[in-house]
């Protein structure tokens, strides 16, 4: 197993490092505060929150978060309640209700609690720490389960891209690599095996929360030398 070196305490502090060889200049900047920057309440986007769905439909799109962040379904954008969650702590979106009251952090919080919306608190600690490094993350997406043929309940969490200011929600490229988030007890052989399976050749990592830390470590084959 080999750790890797994106732990962070939950204060936003992280011991990341980027070689210049995997961003350029401008990313270097955007990735140079780990703690996510509050947005301009002009650059503040509105949305509703549907329950039925589990997500937030944008309703009133500002500033460039959306670029990266978020689906689009029958030509509405639409927010994850990890995407949501961590957009509301920024203020980058002024959440509503069905009846138009506003949602606060603390009801967001909630929500995630919950786990009802195929999310729960370890997956958005990881969620929150990787956006705010300046990373592109996803859920892994169903279209990524066709391609392997393999459908159950075992997949990785996110697809995670290097920032990129060129990314493409509707043409993205292939993830950096895949994330699984471990809770209660590491993933055993078996379904390490299945998750590499479903990467579809792309790099497998995992991901660890625990109070106050996120770890990251990714588990490679060795073979032993036959002793005499």
């Amino acid at each position: 197993m080999e750790i890797e070196d994106l732990a962070s305490s939950s204060d936003g502090m992280s011991d990341l490092e980027v070689t210049s060889k995997e961003l350029n200049d401008e990313e270097l900047q955007y990735t140079s505060g780990s703690i996510p920057k509050l947005q301009f309440k002009k650059d503040t986007s509105k949305a509703h929150w549907n329950a039925e769905m589990g997500m937030a439909g944008v309703i009133e799109k500002k500033g460039k978060m959306w670029i990266t962040t978020g689906i689009v379904r029958r030509g509405k954008l639409y927010y994850t309640i990890e995407e949501t969650l961590f957009l509301a702590e920024i203020l980058a979106v002024h959440m509503l209700d069905v009846d138009d009251t506003t949602l606060f952090l603390k009801d967001l919080y909630e929500k995630v609690a919950e786990g009802k919306s195929g999310c729960c608190w370890e997956t958005f600690e990881v969620y929150r720490h990787l956006k705010s490094l300046g990373y592109i993350v996803g859920r892994f997406s169903f279209i990524n389960q066709l391609k392997t043929l393999q459908i159950s309940d075992l997949r990785p969490d996110f697809e995670v891209y290097l920032p990129n200011n060129k990314f493409r929600k509707s043409s993205p490229s292939d993830p950096s690599f895949m994330l699984y988030v471990t809770r209660a007890h590491p993933p055993s052989r078996n379904e390490i095996e299945e998750l590499e399976r479903k990467c579809n050749g792309i790099p497998l990592k995992f991901s660890h929360v625990d109070p106050g830390r996120v770890s990251f470590f990714s588990i490679n084959r060795v073979e032993l030398p036959i002793l005499p």
